[in-house]
């Protein structure tokens, strides 16, 4: 999720501090709230839950499209 459209503005590390990477949804007390190491996968399982959130699919699609340049998929 954009930052910019996240409730809580980011998630919290493990410090507490918010995080200025990940969204609330993905990322709290320092770590990853689905565990999983295929950005496929886990795109796929995001665009369900907004899907189930009311969103279109495209709007999800949208949404999740940019998630594999985020630092967690770098290797």
């Amino acid at each position: 999720m954009p930052l910019k459209r996240d409730p809580q503005h980011g998630g919290t590390n493990a410090d507490g501090t918010r995080s200025e990477k990940y969204c609330s949804y993905c990322y709290q007390d320092g770590r990853f709230t689905y565990e999983c190491d295929d950005v496929k996968e886990f795109q796929e399982f995001c665009r369900k839950k907004m899907i189930e959130g009311g969103h279109s699919r495209f709007m999800a699609w949208l949404f999740t499209r940019g998630m594999k340049r985020l630092e967690r998929w770098k290797k």
